[in-house]
């Protein structure tokens, strides 16, 4: 594509300066600022009048042509995507020159407001810029050049009244008529949910994809633990699986629900800052005595008890009480605090790749699992995306992992975890030749350390898991549980031939490619049948 130039002009203090920095902030524009440009030509003083003198000279030798001038040396060496924006253009000919010697776009923005709106931003602001301004607005006035502003707005494209919209409704207008929205959705998103009852080895994939991303997002709540093997296993409770995978951005979204203690220890531990995690303000915080409240789900349908549950019920129920505690309330979580929607529409403007991470599995969904063996939320895609605020139009390829074996955490005293197709780990030995004692050790939950229920694998749960997230891709994990050998196989056809009979099952029921095969724990350990 080619550049896109925007002209900025206006009288002083129409907010010319903080649209060109919210469009640098928000779509990366460079900015082409033209008191700077006479500052660096002009040896003198630097007040006000001086500039404005020298400009207006500058003018008259040129014909306007010194601001394209700047203009176009600054586009030398650019992408040919390039969103530049001059602040700020004060007579016609200026523009006439940029339009005559750039190749691409040029849009022309002209800003106004009433006169008395302008004198009360120009005493608001005073002394705040590098140079010194005249000692009142009338003064300003003055200049030639301020004078003829006002007949800009006849030739210009879009002529925007700052005083009727607020700062990010005039960013918003802009924008819009820049087409810079439109660019944002090329797919960019990847997606990995779980297929059964959770466990499934998601924080392994995860950590392997992670390096091909620029932003990894989290949902969910610690109620969800993920395994990650990085010189040792290390579990994920709230921030990305991904985190000590690579240096992408961090994101934790606003559907998610927050352990304070647990987050900030994470970050610590993973020496994660500010500069590379934005946790979102709406995000729900628990409290200790929502943990105290599940005490009866612990005991009845094997909950992890970590109060994700009754805190997600007391954002809802107390919408007006003024009991509820976001993120944004905990002083603690200030530095990392920030809008997730905003972060991420500046990464896709800057077609960034995003991985979104989902938690446990599509068979504990609260709408579409076996009710009341569920989770407190949705798990499929639908219900990760809403929580992380993406468009289902922005996701390119989802990753659905599933293991052999599925798993339950074990059964409490009297109760039951749900509905399994149960079977002994020493069943999972005798075929797969995986000492027991290895299963045991191996097959505990992240987050509480209870023992697991295991079962048969349960084909009519696959077909149900993708129909609800539509795969473009499915991650088999634990295929070592098929058969041990299958640990010694770095290419899809060195797995056994079980292995590969049961991979091509789950590519015809699941109507997806079987593209990631995990066969134990380590960098290793991952067959990538990938085309993408």
């Amino acid at each position: 594509m080619a550049h896109t130039v925007v002209l900025l002009s206006g009288g002083i203090a129409t907010g010319k300066s903080t649209l060109s920095m919210t469009l640098h902030d928000k779509f990366g524009a460079t900015i082409v600022k033209t008191n700077r440009v006479l500052l660096d030509k002009y040896a003198g003083a630097v007040e006000r009048k001086s500039l404005q003198e020298y400009g207006e000279a500058l003018d008259i030798e040129t014909g306007g042509r010194w601001v394209a001038d700047a203009v176009v040396n600054c586009l030398q060496g650019t992408g040919p995507d390039t969103l530049l924006v001059v602040d700020a253009i004060r007579i016609l000919p200026q523009a006439e020159e940029i339009r005559k010697h750039v190749h691409g776009r040029v849009l022309h923005i002209h800003l106004l407001a009433p006169k008395e709106e302008l004198v009360r931003r120009f005493e608001a602001r005073r002394g705040d810029k590098p140079f010194k301004e005249a000692l009142n607005y009338e003064d300003v006035l003055r200049s030639t050049t301020e004078q003829r502003i006002e007949g800009m707005k006849g030739a210009a494209d879009i002529v925007i009244d700052t005083a009727e919209s607020k700062e990010a409704d005039v960013v918003a207008r802009a924008a819009g008529h820049l087409g810079l929205y439109g660019r944002e959705y090329i797919r960019l998103v990847d997606v990995l949910v779980g297929g059964q009852y959770g466990s499934e080895g998601k924080g392994h994939i995860a950590f392997f994809l992670a390096p091909e991303y620029d932003v990894l997002v989290r949902v969910g709540g610690p109620n969800a633990g993920h395994t990650v093997y990085d010189n040792g296993p290390y579990i994920h409770h709230q921030l990305p699986s991904g985190t000590r995978a690579c240096k992408a951005f961090l994101i934790v979204g606003p559907g998610a629900v927050i352990d304070p203690a647990k987050l900030l220890k994470e970050i610590s531990e993973c020496n994660v800052g500010p500069e590379r995690l934005l946790v979102d303000h709406q995000a729900m915080i628990i409290e200790e005595s929502d943990k105290a409240e599940e005490f009866d789900l612990v005991k009845n349908i094997a909950s992890t008890g970590q109060g994700v549950g009754v805190a997600a019920t007391r954002r809802i129920l107390g919408r007006g009480r003024g009991d509820v505690r976001l993120a944004r309330d905990v002083p603690a979580l200030k530095p990392f605090i920030g809008e997730a929607l905003e972060k991420l529409e500046r990464a896709f403007y800057r077609r960034e790749r995003v991985f979104v991470e989902g938690t446990q599995g599509a068979g504990l969904s609260l709408f579409h699992g076996p009710y009341p063996h569920v989770t407190s939320r949705d798990t499929t895609v639908s219900g990760v995306l809403a929580e992380a605020g993406i468009s289902p139009r922005r996701v390119r390829k989802l990753v659905m992992t599933c293991r052999p074996y599925p798993i339950r955490v074990q059964n409490p005293p009297g109760g039951t975890s749900g509905p399994l197709n149960e079977i002994g780990w020493d069943t999972v030995s005798a075929r797969s030749h995986v000492p027991i004692e290895t299963l045991k050790a191996t097959e505990k939950t992240s987050t509480t350390k209870k023992d697991r229920r295991v079962g048969e694998f349960e084909w009519d749960l696959l077909r149900k898991a993708a129909s609800l997230n539509g795969p473009t891709d499915i991650a088999l994990t634990f295929a070592d549980y098929i058969d041990a050998k299958n640990q010694n196989a770095y290419r899809f056809e060195q797995l056994t031939e079980e292995t590969l009979r049961f991979t091509e099952e789950l590519e015809r029921i699941a109507a997806a490619p079987v593209s990631l095969i995990s066969t134990g724990f380590g960098r290793r350990t991952i067959i990538d049948r990938r085309a993408w």
